[in-house]
């Protein structure tokens, strides 16, 4: 395995891995309604970071993407509103099948899904069947989905053993919900890859090919953040329970720390695709849809060694930890195998 494949798995991780934390922040944020806490952090994440890394990167911002069609900029600003609505139906998934479920299918399908199509799409599904590197990195997303079904039965078990049940239980609710959420969160691998004529302009005017891909960030978290804040906005509006008003009213002390905690979880939530489009640059080109792959199975893994590191599954028993242990190590596994089919 080249070492390039390597650094680029290795910043799949770093990226997985600001993923599985950025929400450590939003928990510290009281007395605010989520609402107003995600518009926020939102806003940083989705608007300003994106907009102002991009500036700082291109030399001219508004010739760079005055150069593109509204035929080329369409397909990636409407892949990257798939890629919100899929946002907006994860968290309606914890709500009514629980974390640990939830996850299991919803990462599921989005890592088959986000993976999968863009070979399909392109044509170039009968490579990956005709050649020993295509069939083995094919393996690897079948043992990634093994990995993230088993880390999700770990949960599963843990959170019965701690009694955490989802708000609204409802199977058929959640599994519709799920399979919506693998679905639409693929936008963002299809946003990638409709973007690839802006990452090549973005390198014939001089930017290193580990940033190429963050300009094309200004489109895809823009149709991100119309349907997220869009969503917000509206239950902010018409929702009498809550009301941003109240929640800006709050002691000033609490006002900044709310303030300041929704947007770091804004750029921890940034940093993630930031990392992504590291590990992306130096993942083959013919490859770059594995990508996806890598970051939605180390987002799983990532998330386990965090609850573990926050001493969430003290008291749950041998058994969960055990099996928590054993899907991790199918995971690296997993990717291990991709790196070597991407190398062969």
């Amino acid at each position: 395995m080249s070492g390039s494949i390597l650094l680029g798995i290795f910043w799949h991780f770093v990226g997985a891995a600001s993923a599985a934390c950025f929400y450590a922040p939003f928990k510290q944020v009281k007395k605010w309604s989520w609402e107003t806490m995600w518009s926020l952090g939102g806003f940083f994440s989705w608007i300003i970071l994106p907009w102002t890394v991009s500036y700082i990167l291109l030399p001219d911002f508004w010739a760079y993407f005055g150069s593109f069609s509204i035929a080329t900029l369409l397909p990636i600003f409407l892949f990257g509103a798939m890629w919100g609505i899929g946002n907006i139906n994860y968290g309606l998934t914890m709500r009514f099948l629980g974390m640990s479920l939830g996850i299991g299918i919803a990462i599921g399908v989005t890592l088959i899904i986000g993976t999968l199509m863009t070979p399909v799409l392109q044509g170039k599904f009968g490579l990956l069947l005709n050649t020993s590197g295509g069939q083995m990195t094919l393996l690897g997303v079948f043992v990634a989905v093994i990995g993230v079904a088993i880390v999700s039965y770990a949960g599963l078990l843990k959170e019965r053993a701690l009694g955490i049940q989802a708000e609204e239980f409802n199977l058929k609710k959640g599994l519709i919900l799920a399979i919506m959420c693998g679905i639409f969160s693929a936008g963002m691998s299809f946003a990638m890859d409709a973007a690839k004529p802006m990452h090549q302009a973005a390198e014939q005017i001089g930017i290193s090919p580990l940033y190429v891909a963050l300009p094309s960030y200004v489109v895809i978290m823009g149709g991100g953040a119309i349907v997220n804040l869009g969503f917000c906005f509206i239950r902010l509006a018409i929702k009498p329970e809550l009301s941003v008003k109240a929640d800006l009213s709050v002691a000033k002390k609490l006002l900044i720390t709310n303030a300041l905690f929704s947007i770091l979880g804004g750029v921890m939530w940034y940093l993630q695709f930031f990392f992504y489009a590291w590990g992306h640059a130096n993942v083959p080109e013919h490859y770059g849809y594995m990508s996806w792959m890598l970051h939605m199975s180390f987002y799983v893994l990532c998330g386990g060694i965090v609850g573990l590191l926050l001493k969430e599954w003290l008291g749950v028993g041998r058994k969960p930890v055990r099996i928590l242990c054993i899907g991790c190590l199918v995971i690296i596994l997993a990717a291990n195998i991709v790196g070597m089919g991407m190398a062969s």
